[in-house]
Parts: structure tokens; sequence; C-alpha cells
């Protein structure tokens, strides 16, 4: 039997949580210091895992997925640049006017542990089981962005059946 949406949303929720809670153990235990590309992604991640959970409590679904799926595409276009970054190194994101703009956003001020930019976007190569962090975070948004768009699926599904046994 497949799980229902609001299943799919908590699950969507828990991973997003999940990558942040790795996030942060990559920052804070292994000095993996977040450049300003990690950190919108990071902003993204949260808006997903916010939007789902809110979609999964209050059962406004199909509202609550778009609001999650725009933070997943968000996150694709992010990851995507910062893989253009990191594979044309001459190309540069690290200490710019992004990076100041964002270490000024009241949450990197209020939270700096978590959303503060100090890294470089060209050093985030190192590998964790065989890919460089902005490979699994592109992963991530894939898979992120599929569930998403089936929930979306499965809810249009569902109210066009119920509006089909309604009218017969």
């Amino acid at each position: 039997m497949l799980p229902t949406n609001r299943q799919v949303l908590y699950a969507i929720s828990s991973i997003c949580f999940a990558l942040i809670g790795v996030a942060l153990y990559l920052q804070h235990a292994l000095e993996m210091q977040p450049c300003p590309l990690c950190v919108i992604q990071r902003y993204m991640f949260l808006a997903i895992g916010v939007a789902s959970l809110v979609g999964a409590i209050s059962g406004k679904v199909r509202v609550w997925t778009l609001v999650a799926l725009l933070g997943a595409v968000g996150g694709l276009y992010t990851v995507g640049k910062h893989l253009y970054v990191i594979a044309n190194p001459g190309f540069s994101c690290g200490i710019d006017p992004m990076e100041t703009f964002l270490n000024k956003i009241p949450s990197a001020e209020y939270l700096p542990w978590l959303f503060r930019a100090d890294g470089l976007c060209t050093g985030a190569v190192d590998k964790v089981l065989g890919l460089a962090i902005p490979q699994w975070s592109a992963v991530w948004f894939v898979v992120l962005t599929v569930l998403l768009a089936w929930v979306l699926v499965r809810q249009r599904r569902a109210g066009k059946t119920r509006q089909g046994g309604a009218t017969a």
C-alpha cells in the first residue's frame, strides 16, 4: 500500500531537517565552513522542510506542497550554480557582496552557527561517500523535487476522482 500524501510530506520534512543536521555536523565537527551558496541551500532545505511539515499538519497539502516545490526548484538552481562554480575555478562567489548580504540577514546575525557564510564556494570539493557536498545537495534536491511533484500529481488525481464521483 502506498503512503498517503501527508505521510510523504512528513518524510520530506524529516529528510530536510536531517540534511540540515548533517550540514551542521560537517560545519562544526569537521570544520567545513559553508560558503554563500551552501547557506542559500540550507535556507532552501529549511523552506522545503517547514512547508512540507505545515502541509502535513494542516491538511492543506496542495498549497504547501507548491510552496515546498518552489523551495526545491530554488535549491536546484542554487546547487546548479554551485556545481558550475566548482567546475569553473576562475568563477567565484567567495568574499563578495552576496556573502556580505547573507551575513547581514537577521537569521545569520541571530543564528550564525546555522546561517553564517564563511567558506569559499570553490572549496566545497571534499568528498563524502564518493561525492562532494554540493553533489549530494543536488541529489537530494532532485529526490525532493520528484517526491513533491508526485504528491501534487496524486493530490490532483484524488481531487478529480472526488469530483467525478460527486457528479456521477
